[in-house]
């Protein structure tokens, strides 16, 4: 099994602020982040439970398997739990000094043995080399938009014949009444999670131009011009879904 991610509870937003400052990956963020992301994100632990099963799949023995954006390594937890190919090596990456020291105690109290290299860099300075498997959960959309088809194409170059990007992304959509109907049930969803209409409205300001979604197609025109055979969605739980695209 691997080590259970406790955390206190988000309340980061529970309180009136005269100014709503850019969401940012610190340490008041690490110490409530997973009890965040299980009440802000439909479907994550879904999302967490496959990537390893994905992983397993996918990865090949003498081979790379990349975390990009990592947080506390929920991800990489999972695919340590399930890969079994032989000399197999996980490479996770964030830029939150908070986030990997966390990342780092979680990873020393886990059972699992495949090796796990952490690196604090920004992922767009990070070179893919030998990778079977590649994760963005719910990373790309903080990259700047400008930057998002040259890190991609990194990505797939990096990549062995045969592997696995696995892209979890918030979705946006062209169409008013589905864009509507999709930001209303997902609030309802923070809601039904304890979440506050302070709260909520709190959250989305601070996520104002740093959190920037893309439509499906979007993606999936990227993941084609990089050079991907073919991309699908194999999970959505109403504005959140998670892409496999395969090399």
């Amino acid at each position: 099994m691997h080590t259970k991610m406790t955390s206190q509870k988000d309340t980061l937003f529970a309180s009136p602020l005269a100014k709503v400052d850019s969401f940012q990956f610190d340490n008041s963020v690490v110490d409530v982040f997973p009890d965040m992301i299980q009440r802000s994100v439909p479907g994550y632990s879904a999302i967490i439970s496959a990537i390893g099963l994905l992983a397993n799949r996918y990865a090949q023995d003498n081979s790379n398997c990349y975390d990009l954006g990592c947080s506390l390594g929920a991800a990489t937890l999972s695919m340590r739990h399930k890969i079994t190919a032989d000399d197999c090596k996980i490479i996770a990456v964030d830029n939150s000094t908070a986030m990997l020291e966390r990342c780092q105690k979680i990873i020393e109290r886990d059972t699992a043995t495949l090796t796990v290299d952490l690196l604090c860099s920004d992922i767009q300075d990070v070179s893919i080399n030998n990778a079977s498997v590649v994760v963005l959960n719910f990373t790309l959309q903080f990259i700047p938009l400008a930057d998002r088809d040259a890190f991609i194409k990194k990505i797939y170059d990096g990549m062995l014949p045969g592997g696995l990007l696995i892209l979890s992304e918030k979705l946006m959509f062209t169409d008013e009444r589905q864009q509507a109907l999709q930001t209303e049930m997902h609030h309802n969803f923070k809601r039904a999670n304890g979440y506050s209409d302070m709260e909520v409205s709190q959250k989305r300001a601070s996520l104002e131009n740093v959190l920037i979604p893309e439509t499906f197609e979007q993606h999936k025109s990227r993941l084609q011009k990089s050079g991907f055979d073919n991309t699908e969605v194999w999970f959505q739980y109403f504005n959140f879904a998670s892409m496999i695209a395969l090399k």
